[in-house]
């Protein structure tokens, strides 16, 4: 089996040389166990002498590949150019300060193998900052996992394993590359998690930090959206314009109430502007969600992109067909 590791890579040059010790020596062990690994490295737009080390690498490593990005795009682009260039049967995107263990790398093999298409690592003993870093982990991912639905300890942890047809039309954007396990459970995908090794990161300082709470957690809303009501989003946008027609109704007959058994005129009262205001949001959004429905149904037919998944077919009491093949 051919397994792809993809590691984002930016401003890592003092963690490189220990990184690639560890590949080298998950690359003796696969081989062991039968399997030929590649990695793909892809600098996202280093400044320092991160690309001049692993280009370097290259030369003794035939089964190292280096992408570098014209600038920074982020660690979801890096991802997606990790993923589209991959070509094994299963993938294993982890981080470039080895803070990921490569040796954890057979154990999520071992565990895709009982039946899963998707492993995700926890990093149940995680070695970083409590406050910082632990605490706000711990509730963006029960927030995450309340969400949507998919229960999983660490959303945050890089490093997974992936069978191929998982991550077949999928699209990355913004900080999408955490939530791929929810897209892949939004299409029949078999999700479980895995406890693997967590290292104090050896050296440079982490890219991550608060500031991208807000980011994940909008990001989440929209693959709840995507997931519930991506191929119906009149249903979302057409029940909140119903209740707002509804709501211009009872104000409506809160006026008739002040015209007639009030004591009040009701032209003295915001009514009228409350009730018109309700009734236009309600059509408009009903609109909105028209639209909506039109652009889904044309991006799903011109991308050809299905909207079920076939997991097995069968005849004669066998299976003739597997989402695997």
């Amino acid at each position: 089996m051919l397994l792809s590791v993809v590691v984002p890579c930016f401003n890592e040059e003092e963690s490189i040389p220990a990184l690639l010790d560890a590949l080298d020596a998950s690359d003796k062990e696969l081989r062991g166990l039968g399997h030929t690994l590649e990695v793909i490295v892809v600098d996202d737009g280093s400044r320092d002498r991160s690309p001049e080390l692993m280009r370097a690498a290259t030369a003794t490593r035939p089964w190292l590949r280096v992408l570098r990005f014209a600038r920074n795009f982020g660690q979801t682009a890096a991802m997606a150019a990790g993923f589209e260039a991959a070509a094994g049967e299963v993938i294993f995107p982890m981080d470039a300060d080895l803070q990921n263990d490569p040796s954890d790398i057979p154990r999520l093999l071992a565990k895709l193998e009982e039946g899963y298409d998707v492993v995700s690592g926890w990093r149940e003993e995680r070695q970083d900052a409590a406050l910082s870093r632990k605490l706000p982990s711990t509730l963006a991912n029960r927030l995450i996992s309340w969400v949507s639905g998919v229960h999983l300890h660490d959303y945050g942890c890089t490093l997974k394993a992936y069978r191929r047809e998982v991550l077949t039309g999928v699209r990355l954007y913004g900080e999408m590359h955490r939530f791929i396990p929810i897209y892949a459970a939004s299409r029949g995908a078999r999700v479980t998690e895995l406890p693997v090794r967590h290292h104090p990161r050896r050296a440079g300082t982490s890219k991550y930090g608060l500031t991208r709470i807000p980011n994940v957690v909008l990001d989440l809303f929209l693959v709840r959206f995507l997931w519930v009501y991506g191929t119906k989003p009149i249903h979302l946008f057409g029940k909140f314009g119903l209740a707002s027609i509804a709501l211009s109704f009872v104000t409506f007959f809160l006026m008739l109430y002040f015209k007639f058994w009030g004591g009040k005129p009701f032209v003295e009262t915001p009514l009228p502007l409350v009730c018109v205001m309700f009734f236009l949001i309600g059509c408009v959004t009903i609109l909105m969600g028209l639209l909506a429905e039109l652009l889904m149904r044309t991006y799903h037919e011109a991308a050809n992109i299905p909207t079920f998944v076939v997991r097995e077919e069968y005849r004669g009491g066998e299976r003739t067909k597997s989402a695997a093949g």
